[in-house]
């Protein structure tokens, strides 16, 4: 690990923040190697049920890669085949939270859609600036994009890099909540720690399903649910559901 991802866990809840806030929480290959890490450590743990990701001081979330480092790719493939932290969150197996502050820039915005939810402060900003450098984004950009937000309005934001505020990001549905900085972290926490709550292995299938669901044609995404449904209702965890609400006790979960 390095200081520059910081990597706590408070409950079932781990929290992930980018800690380059001088330069405004850009991604070097290091913090890239990190945040896979810290995914993977996420994904292997019984304790945590969920994770925020966000980005340390005020005025940044993540403004994407660190573009200084971009020309220490030897060749356009080793570029391609690159340590990618957008795919290390999308590979994430745990719910996310983007808690976004301030830019969420390229790969930083990339960061965000990654996630399953996404919460923002008020002073938050969104772009995907590549095409003002001359290239496109490559972590899922269009894709995420036209699935949150609709064909016209992702080709206006890829196709002029320009910034989108929090009121209007909310109108568009690329974020669920708009909060005041201060209640930013509380928040994404706090909704993390309420999705924690909840049947561990039922939550995990439900993001598989919910991807299922952009990525295959209705007949099908139907019989996967199906069959996701059939998994999770063959779990100690689902029978403890049954058995809690017929005693008419809280459920006590085990990710079993």
């Amino acid at each position: 690990m390095t200081d520059e991802v910081l990597f706590s866990v408070d409950g079932h809840v781990a929290t992930l923040t980018l800690n380059r806030p001088q330069k405004l929480n850009s991604v070097t290959p290091e913090m890239a190697k990190a945040l896979t890490d810290a995914v993977h450590a996420c994904n292997g743990s019984d304790t945590i049920r969920a994770v925020v990701i966000t980005g340390a001081g005020e005025r940044s979330f993540c403004c994407g890669s660190d573009i200084r480092e971009l020309d220490s790719y030897a060749t356009p493939w080793d570029f391609r085949n690159r340590a990618d932290y957008c795919d290390a969150i999308h590979q994430c197996l745990k719910p996310t939270i983007a808690a976004v502050n301030g830019y969420a820039f390229g790969g930083g915005l990339e960061t965000a859609l990654s996630c399953d939810i996404r919460i923002a402060a008020t002073n938050a900003q969104f772009a995907a600036p590549e095409i003002k450098l001359g290239w496109i984004g490559g972590g899922g950009m269009a894709a995420f994009l036209a699935h949150s937000i609709g064909a016209s309005n992702a080709a206006l934001m890829i196709m002029t890099g320009d910034p989108v505020d929090a009121a209007r990001a909310l109108a568009w549905g690329l974020v669920s909540e708009v909060v005041e900085p201060v209640d930013l972290l509380p928040r994404a926490q706090a909704l993390a720690a309420t999705i924690a709550a909840r049947a561990p292995i039922a939550a995990e299938t439900a993001k598989l399903n919910l991807r299922a669901a952009f990525s295959m044609p209705l007949d099908q995404a139907m019989a996967y649910e199906r069959d996701l449904q059939t998994i999770c209702f063959a779990t100690a965890d689902a029978a403890e559901g049954r058995a809690a609400f017929k005693e008419k006790r809280p459920p006590v979960f085990r990710r079993r």
